[in-house]
């Protein structure tokens, strides 16, 4: 089978989405079949090409098997609704236009968000008259929405237009959460076109390790520093300011340090925020490689996830869960719904409530306190994910319903693009 797959973001970009695109392709590609991924040049989430690449209209180039095509866009920074906007568009439009000369393909999946990266899986489908399978990781523009980048009502009209149309012309729908689904279904889309594959992790790179104790103190803890560490992306919806106002709550317990890792648009806020609060007990760091990340999970002892409070976030998981749990590390979670339901029926964790830094902080303390209990948390949320979550797995899970999208003989399509 020949597949192609839709991502705005690919490695070396380290985001969530990247990373389930690259680990499902890489399976697709040992059990036999072409890989596709049309893509741009790696630039999240400062908006600056890596070093290495460049942004040229169309090249390509092979990683682990996978055919990727990096397409020009408009680049602009993970920040600003407007410049963002036009950043996706040129997206959809420059996979519009180099649509002639991609490679044949049997099926095409495009992955939301970002919302238009969706959307162009559409129109190559059309294009090229193939099926077309929409993943859906995040509800636009309901998650636009809930964090206030835009209070635009002819904007959002049209947004919800446009995500009912993409439901509506989907061959298939794939949702990362079980309250997606439902959400799609109570608009009025059927159940039956919807399959839930859940993210995961790769069981094979994220595993229990050894702590490198020199990089440790390279980062300016020491050798007996209880390590609460966020692991992700800095931005509208998680709420940091939270882990800083917890830190500032437990700063005279000298032996609690706090790490947070990753780019995002309330970077430069949150570091001029521990600036003010005078914050010692907390390392910040940019964005980091892969392999480094893997050295940070290693040294964390608690690992943390959260999201504003929201009704819209009770629907998502965020993905930072499974990599926590792959790694041992009790999860100590600031988000409700359907991440909660799942980290205790796994007893891996222990839920706060989202914003409130004082419940935070307590929950912090008791884990410290009781090492038996991390240490329990941490292997029953391996167990978990090595049950349930298996990247490996999933992908062949993906893979099969790919297969059954290809054995519905699907009538071509003679309608007009809209």
């Amino acid at each position: 089978m020949k597949i192609m797959f839709l991502s705005h973001y690919f490695p070396p970009e380290v985001n969530a989405p990247a990373t389930r695109t690259y680990e499902h392709c890489k399976v697709w590609v040992e059990q036999g079949h072409e890989v596709t991924v049309v893509t741009c040049a790696p630039n999240h989430p400062k908006g600056k090409v890596y070093s290495g690449y460049k942004n040229h209209f169309y090249q390509k180039d092979m990683k682990a098997g996978i055919c990727v095509i990096r397409l020009w866009t408009l680049l602009a920074a993970n920040a600003g609704f407007l410049k963002r906007i036009l950043n996706y568009l040129s997206y959809l439009l420059a996979v519009i236009i180099a649509a002639p000369v991609l490679p044949r393909t049997d099926v095409v999946i495009s992955t939301s968000p970002q919302f238009f990266c969706g959307l162009a899986g559409y129109f190559l489908s059309r294009i090229k008259r193939i099926p077309w399978v929409l993943e859906i990781r995040d509800l636009w523009p309901e998650s636009i929405l809930a964090v206030g980048a835009t209070q635009n009502q002819f904007i959002i009209r049209c947004l919800r237009w446009l995500e009912l149309f993409a439901y509506r012309k989907a061959d298939r729908i794939v949702s990362v959460t079980d309250s997606f689904k439902t959400y799609m279904v109570e608009r009025g889309i059927e159940a039956s076109k919807i399959e839930v594959i859940k993210n995961g992790v790769d069981l094979t790179l994220y595993k229990q390790m050894p702590v490198d104790l020199t990089y440790k103190q390279a980062l300016g803890f020491a050798r007996g520093d209880v390590i609460v560490a966020y692991v992700g992306t800095h931005g509208m919806a998680h709420n940091l300011e939270t882990v800083l106002y917890a830190a500032d709550q437990l700063r005279e317990h000298t032996c609690i340090k706090f790490l947070l890792v990753g780019g995002g648009a309330y970077r430069e806020a949150l570091l001029q925020q521990r600036t003010q609060l005078n914050l010692d007990n907390v390392v910040m760091l940019d964005q980091q490689p892969k392999e480094t990340i893997l050295k940070i999970w290693a040294l964390t002892d608690i690992s943390l996830a959260l999201l504003k409070k929201s009704d819209l976030f009770k629907t998502v998981i965020p993905s930072k869960l499974f990599e926590g749990m792959a790694m041992h590390k009790p999860i100590l979670l600031g988000v409700e719904g359907e991440s909660l339901r799942m980290i205790e029926c796994a007893q891996a964790g222990i839920g706060f409530e989202p914003d409130n830094a004082t419940a935070l902080a307590q929950a912090v303390l008791r884990l410290v306190e009781d090492p038996c209990l991390m240490a329990d948390l941490g292997q029953h949320g391996r167990n978990y994910v090595k049950a349930q979550h298996n990247r490996t797995d999933l992908a062949k899970r993906y893979l099969s319903l790919l297969h059954n999208c290809l054995a519905v003989k699907l009538p071509l399509k003679k309608e007009s693009l809209l």
